[in-house]
């Protein structure tokens, strides 16, 4: 029964802290509003976790984790996988401001076991695809997924001021994202 409880409150504290992390950022995030959302003190968090940075850690490698077994990576079909990565933040847009907050927060930081382990993953996959010729070798590996990603993820970072001329549906914004076709070819 202890080991249920316990897993329970660090299901909560990451909940929490997802929420938190992915409206304020690591540095404006506050471990008190964690541990009263979550229905804990911080001195529990910190026992679990550690310190802030840790727990952010632990969000974002979890989110990272969420975001493989749900979107997956198949480099013989890479417009749909650009197609997956839209669906899936266009679902869970505070993940894309998690890997925002990731960027900018920590470009020079420790890398994260996970990210490390989900790029040389898809690099390894991208260069098998050149190697068979079903992936254009005109782009690095390295290149062409972060044109896939940009592509995937480019709505959320258009200026608020486009916003009238800006496709409303989702089904039309999508489609713009499937031009990773043409980049293909």
């Amino acid at each position: 029964m202890q080991q249920r409880n316990a897993d329970r409150t660090r299901t909560r504290i990451l909940e929490a802290a997802t929420e938190e992390f992915a409206a304020r950022g690591i540095a404006g995030a506050r471990v008190s509003r964690i541990a009263e959302v979550a229905g804990c003190n911080k001195a529990m968090l910190y026992a679990y976790f550690g310190n802030k940075d840790e727990l952010f850690d632990a969000v974002f490698s979890a989110s990272v984790e969420q975001y493989l077994d749900e979107v997956g990576f198949d480099v013989d079909d890479l417009p749909a996988y650009a197609g997956r990565v839209f669906d899936y933040f266009e679902e869970h847009p505070d993940r894309l401001r998690l890997s925002i907050w990731y960027r900018l927060e920590r470009p020079d930081g420790q890398p994260l076991a996970a990210v490390v382990a989900v790029n040389q993953s898809r690099l390894e996959e991208l260069q098998r695809g050149m190697r068979r010729r079903v992936v254009p070798r005109r782009f690095t590996a390295v290149s062409l997924l972060a044109l896939i990603q940009a592509i995937a993820t480019s709505w959320w970072s258009i200026n608020p001021e486009l916003g009238a001329d800006l496709p409303n549906r989702i089904v039309r914004r999508r489609a713009v994202v499937m031009a990773v076709q043409q980049i293909l070819r």
